[in-house]
Formats: C-alpha cells, sequence, structure tokens
C-alpha cells in the first residue's frame, strides 16, 4: 500500500506548474484535484523590464525569486530580439536555477536557504556599490530590495508579470466543496499567493475551508502567510521544494 493511497489532495498553484506536483503525489498513491487559484497575466507595464533588458551588461548581478520570472524574462527578452547575457545570476533556490539552466544561462549563487531572507544576506557581501536588477511578479515582498539597498545597493525592480485569479476557480471550488463526500483531505499551498488566494475565492464563493482539512505549507512564508490569514498550516516542509512537500506529506499521513 503507498503512502498517500486514497488520499484526495488539492493542488492551487499555477496550471503551468501544478503537473510536477501531482505527479509526485499520484506516484505516492494520491488522488489529485488541480483548480488553480493563480493564473499568470502581463504587468500593467513592461517599461522597467524593456529598458533593463535593452542594458543588461549594467548590471552586477540578475536575480531571479521564482521559475515564473525566469520564464517571463526569457519570453520577454525573446519578443524584443534580445540574447540575454547577463553577468552573474542569483536563484532562489534550486527549482528557479533548473529555470535559469533550462535557458542555457549559469546561476552564480543560491542561497542555503531557499527565501528571500537568506539570499539576501547571501549578497550583502556584495551588495556596496553595485548594481542588481530584480525580476519579479508585480506585487512581492521586498524584504530582497531592501536589504540590499540598506547594504549600500542600487536595486531595480522589473516586474515580468502579475499574478491573477483565474475565472473558473470558484465554480471548480463549488463542485469539491459542495459535501463532505468530495472535500480534499488536503489542500497543500506552495506560495503566499496561493494561500491568500484560495482564501478569497472560498469567502467569495460563501464556502468554508472544513475544519478537517490538511493544509500542508510549502515553507515558512507560506505558513506565515496562513497564519495571518487565521487557518495555521497543519505541516510544512523542510524545505521550500516540491520533493520536499511531497515527503513532509506522505511523513504526516503515514504517521497518523
Amino acid at each position: 500500500m503507498l503512502p498517500l493511497d486514497h488520499v484526495r489532495i488539492l493542488i492551487t498553484r499555477t496550471r503551468s506548474q501544478a503537473s510536477e506536483l501531482a505527479a509526485q503525489l499520484e506516484a505516492l498513491g494520491a488522488e489529485t484535484i488541480l483548480i488553480p487559484t493563480i493564473e499568470l497575466a502581463p504587468p500593467s507595464s513592461y517599461c522597467v523590464l524593456d529598458a533593463a533588458l535593452a542594458s543588461l551588461r549594467s548590471f552586477d548581478w540578475l536575480l531571479f525569486t521564482s521559475a515564473n520570472a525566469v520564464d517571463c524574462f526569457i519570453e520577454r527578452a525573446r519578443q524584443q530580439g534580445i540574447t540575454p547575457n547577463p553577468k552573474r545570476i542569483a536563484a532562489i533556490g534550486p527549482a528557479t536555477a533548473k529555470a535559469v539552466e533550462r535557458h542555457n544561462l549559469t546561476v552564480d549563487l543560491i542561497p542555503p536557504i531557499y527565501i528571500a531572507e537568506s539570499l539576501a544576506e547571501a549578497l550583502i557581501p556584495e551588495a556596496s556599490g553595485k548594481n542588481f536588477l530584480l525580476v519579479r511578479a508585480e506585487e512581492a515582498r521586498d524584504i530582497l530590495p531592501d536589504t540590499l539597498a540598506t547594504a549600500g545597493a542600487t536595486v531595480t525592480i522589473a516586474p515580468a508579470y502579475r499574478n491573477q485569479t483565474p475565472p473558473d476557480a470558484i465554480p471548480a471550488l463549488h463542485r469539491i466543496f459542495a459535501t463532505p463526500e468530495t472535500h480534499p483531505h488536503v489542500i497543500t499551498f506552495t506560495s503566499s499567493s496561493t494561500a491568500r488566494n484560495l482564501l478569497t475565492l472560498l469567502e467569495t464563493a460563501n464556502l468554508k475551508l472544513p475544519l478537517e482539512v490538511i493544509l500542508a505549507s510549502i515553507g515558512p512564508i507560506t505558513s506565515e502567510t496562513l497564519r495571518d490569514l487565521g487557518h495555521a498550516p497543519t505541516l510544512e516542509a523542510g524545505e521550500p521544494t516540491v520533493a520536499s512537500l511531497t515527503e513532509a506529506l506522505a511523513t504526516h499521513l503515514t504517521q497518523h
């Protein structure tokens, strides 16, 4: 018997990212339900990103805090007819680094802990007098640019995408939360945005989060967001990666 046999798990990632998590969970026997609570859209303006792409070699470091940022950055460069050739690249974690490497670029730095605070700390020795380009979502935490600026760096924030709510999410949530027989046993949260958006969608749909559902968080920032929203996570991955989240879920359900 597999550790996640007969366990219904709701995945709230974007459609493009959900397949990796679903595959790992299904390999352990889970029944996955994919209802993205966020989808990617173009930023309000490409002005900052386009200007940065045109003068990319003026930046000492190019920073990515998500795989989505990498892919949107590369796609915009392609649209502009630019082949990116940055001096040095820092990625917040291995998944983001893999996204960089898929585009034949080299990652020079990954922090020991895959969160913005750790990336900022790792870059502080490089900060004074240097120019950093941070490619990210339109709305994101400012801990990384603020820390680097305090350490003497010049940081340009270039939005490459924004998160929005998928229009078909509410009908899908109605279907699975209609009766206890269709409720998920577990909900996975892989970012603060997935947590905020799911709970907002449930409220809009006049639905409540079942008390017995297991809330599985990918890492400390997502867990903090859940607590701020009044829902303490049942478990948290040891590292903020899909593999670690899958392992944490299997361990928790095996023990309980």
